[in-house]
């Protein structure tokens, strides 16, 4: 193995293709790589040493030259409905959240793709961040193994992933690509892709490169708004991707035998919650073969919006049921940890169990 080859530290977020050009460069057989790639993904596998189909000789050029390591979990904050919010410290001292949700036989993970985000919805307490930087698909896999590995979730078991937590994932489409490639491979972590789901505020350019996209996850759209004028006010990306061309974007989006497009609909109290926006968003959405999820806000200090009362939100599903739209109400998990759709903020909030 040529000695002067460069150190590249951590191996998380390469593909089986290229760590096995890794293991072809350093003078070994092709299938090495896979078995390096089957170690990280499939066994979870961290320490040269558990790598024990490996010969010695490599492991040792291994561990001198790279290593496997994910986010650190810096504090975690557990709701009294379970989940749990995770502040994961990265290699250069910036921070991530993601979100662990269980139910009763399955789980979901609710992760990152950018420090911080860009887009600025109005109502959305990440937004307040800014954006900082994207995250490698390294960081964003390392997320979900993270959380896998801290409560105890085995490979194969009913997973969902869903990219909801900070950022706008197709703001940073390549490494977010490269880890749906990683998290789906059936050598490694092996969730189905339709366990998998990209939620976005409508990047209109990547919504059709996904469509082109041999493995390609579930798409869920930010919808939030049942007009032009007012969806810009609500989010400003509006201005650059309006609602028609959205909308034909989606109309266009290949979806698998029985698959349905996801719209989501944030209910903000006395802005986007009457009738007559249930009617319009009915007209906006029944061309597609899609179904809405209704979301009543999830408040918190900074930002003047509030849910609406449960009595409206059961209306508006209505108005969408008799004009055949299926809409599903979907109360955020992790409310009181600020851990619930919108809300993540790198908070730290001492008034919830939290352990360091």
């Amino acid at each position: 193995m040529p000695p002067t080859l460069a150190r590249q530290n951590n191996l998380l977020g390469m593909t089986c293709a290229e760590l096995e050009r890794l293991a072809v460069d350093c003078g070994q057989p092709r299938f090495r790589g896979r078995q390096i790639y089957q170690g990280i993904y499939a066994r979870r596998v961290r320490d040269w040493a558990g790598f024990s189909d490996l010969n010695a000789k490599f492991r040792e050029f291994l561990s001198a030259h790279h290593d496997v390591h994910y986010p650190q979990i810096s504090r975690e904050f557990v709701s009294r409905d379970g989940s749990i919010r995770y502040l994961l410290g990265l290699d250069d001292g910036e921070s991530v959240e993601a979100v662990f949700m269980p139910e009763e036989n399955r789980a979901t993970l609710c992760i990152s793709s950018q420090v911080g985000c860009a887009v600025d919805c109005r109502f959305c307490f990440t937004g307040i961040l800014g954006v900082k930087r994207n995250l490698t698909a390294g960081e964003i896999v390392g997320q979900v193994l993270c959380l896998c590995v801290a409560n105890h979730i085995p490979r194969r078991s009913h997973l969902n992933v869903v990219f909801m937590g900070m950022g706008e994932p197709l703001l940073n489409y390549a490494p977010v690509m490269k880890a749906v490639e990683i998290l789906a491979h059936p050598a490694g972590m092996a969730l189905a892709l339709r366990h998998i789901t990209i939620s976005t505020s409508g990047i209109i350019p990547r919504i059709e490169d996904m469509a082109r996209e041999t493995a390609r996850p579930h798409l869920a759209v930010s919808l939030n708004a049942s007009s032009d004028e007012q969806r810009t006010a609500l989010m400003p990306i509006n201005r650059k991707y309006p609602l028609r061309e959205l909308l034909r974007a989606c109309q266009e989006y290949p979806l698998r035998p029985r698959e349905k497009l996801t719209f989501e609909y944030v209910l903000l109290g006395g802005v986007n919650d009457s009738d007559a926006d249930a009617a319009r968003v009915a007209d906006l959405v029944r061309p597609i073969p899609a179904k809405v999820n209704l979301i009543p806000y999830n408040s918190g200090p900074g930002l003047p919006y509030c849910s609406p009362p449960l009595g409206r939100v059961l209306a508006f599903q209505q108005v969408l049921a008799e004009r055949r739209v299926p809409a599903f109400i979907r109360v955020s998990r992790g409310q009181d940890i600020m851990g619930a759709c919108g809300q993540l903020r790198l908070a730290v909030t001492p008034d919830v169990a939290a352990r360091s």
